[in-house]
């Protein structure tokens, strides 16, 4: 597989996010941003950053956003704060589906 194709499908995965957005979804990845910035926390401080500014955005914003394939969100996207809002077989479904 290229790198591409993980891209393709991590973008396929964010809009299957984008579709299930609501307030207990943002909540929930508000809460594992705090965790990252909290000290010596899993992900490198400044992409925690950049994804709690994307939260404070309007939903319709960041629906864009984790969609848009454009560099910065494809970095952005190799460490989502949506681990979770995803069925193991939605996940398999993209992975199949996208090549």
């Amino acid at each position: 597989m290229g790198h591409r194709t993980a891209e393709l499908r991590s973008i396929a995965m964010h809009r299957l996010v984008a579709e299930r957005l609501n307030a207990e979804v943002l909540d929930r990845a508000r809460e594992r941003i705090g965790g990252w910035l909290a000290e010596d926390g899993p992900v490198d401080r400044r992409w925690a950053l950049q994804w709690e500014e994307l939260l404070n955005l309007s939903t319709a914003e960041l629906k864009e956003k984790l969609v848009e394939d454009s560099e910065g969100m494809r970095d952005l996207r190799q460490s989502t704060p949506f681990a979770g809002v995803l069925r193991e077989d939605e996940r398999r479904k993209i992975l199949e589906e996208v090549r």
